[in-house]
Parts: structure tokens; sequence; C-alpha cells
């Protein structure tokens, strides 16, 4: 079968034979992508006992680029009400990805449509 032009392939050796889940998982995780999302990901599972449980409900990490943690929250009160805690969050998800990686927190407000 041809390949359509423009599109890009993987160079990697494809098989037919098994190989055991960790290994893909490994090779994933070592991958940029995958490795850049893993503290926000850990940052999620987390979250309600970094901010609380009524806080956690109101906003949800959605990025972390360059040390700075996107905080999205449901409503403009919510997220006044964030605001006022970003230092406490900063530091707590700072501490939370073992120190230096969140420098700052942003919040913003979920538009509805």
């Amino acid at each position: 079968m041809p390949h359509s032009k423009g599109f890009a392939h993987r160079g990697d050796v494809r098989s037919s034979d098994p190989v055991p889940i960790g290994e893909v998982v490994d090779e994933l995780l070592g991958e940029d992508l995958f490795a850049r999302g893993m503290p926000l990901v850990r940052l999620i599972k987390a979250w309600p006992e970094l901010v609380g449980e009524g806080l956690a409900q109101a906003t949800t990490p959605v990025s972390l680029e360059a040390g700075i943690l996107t905080v999205q929250a449901t409503d403009g009160p919510w997220g006044a009400q964030a605001r006022y805690f970003t230092e406490q969050m900063r530091e707590r998800a700072d501490a939370a990805l073992g120190g230096d990686a969140v420098t700052a927190v942003r919040i913003v407000v979920k538009r509805h449509p």
C-alpha cells in the first residue's frame, strides 16, 4: 500500500513479536511528550490533598509549562477564591513535585458557551 505524501512515519522497527507491557510503558515515559505531562498528572491526582476538597471541586490544574502552573476555576467567584491562595498552591504543588518545578500559579476562569 503506498504511503500518502505529507504524513510522517515512525522510524522504529515494527515486529509482530509480543512485548511485555512494562517495556512499552517505559519506552513511552522516556519520550519527551509523555515525560513533560507526568508532573501535571501527579498534581491532578493529588489536587484535593493539596488545596482541600472544596477548592479542588471548583479548580483543576490544566498545564505546567516553564514552571507556571495554570489552574482553571469553574467560575468567577471560585477564580477569585483561588487567586487568594495562589502562593499556597504554588508552595504545595512545588513540594509535591519535589521542589523547583512550580515557580508561579496562574488562575483562569472556564468560559461557558
